[in-house]
């Protein structure tokens, strides 16, 4: 890819060889069960792009900032236009507040997982999954504009 034009941005294909590259080279990892495969693998993909889309920042002339839309990173996720970079910060701040919360954002977001798969990863009733999927959204909505969050509830 360092040879392609500077147009050019990460495709599927390449994040998940990163992902996979990502994987096999960790070291001392235990697998217990499926749910952690899928829960460490939502969480390279997320390193992959928020590493992919930190260096597209960081490659801008004059240092200015501009957001990175998802579908330049790669063509994974619904949603068009997210700011990575805002997004994984915005998920740190979650995860410290409701850890479960941000594990169903970065497993449904970044892994790609159904609502069906997720419960089943977090042995978790899938209505549950809907409602904290609801509130985290709401929620990282509101701290990646900069909102207020008093009325946040994580259960």
């Amino acid at each position: 890819m360092v040879r392609e034009t500077p147009g050019h941005t990460l495709q599927t294909t390449a994040l998940i060889n990163e992902a996979y590259i990502r994987l096999i080279q960790a070291k001392h990892v235990q697998w217990r069960d499926r749910a952690h495969f899928f829960a460490l693998s939502a969480k390279l993909m997320r390193r992959v792009l928020v590493d992919f889309a930190r260096s597209r920042r960081a490659q801008k002339r004059g240092g200015a900032a501009h957001a990175i839309p998802l579908e330049e990173a790669a063509d994974v996720a619904p949603r068009k236009g997210v700011d990575l970079i805002a997004l994984d910060s915005a998920l740190e701040k979650l995860a410290a507040i409701d850890p479960r919360k941000s594990q169903i954002i970065e497993l449904r977001f970044f892994g790609g997982l159904s609502v069906d798969e997720t419960a089943e990863v977090l042995k978790i009733a899938p209505s549950t999954i809907h409602s904290d999927l609801d509130k985290a959204k709401l929620w990282l909505l509101r701290e990646i504009e900069g909102g207020n969050h008093a009325n946040f509830r994580h259960d």
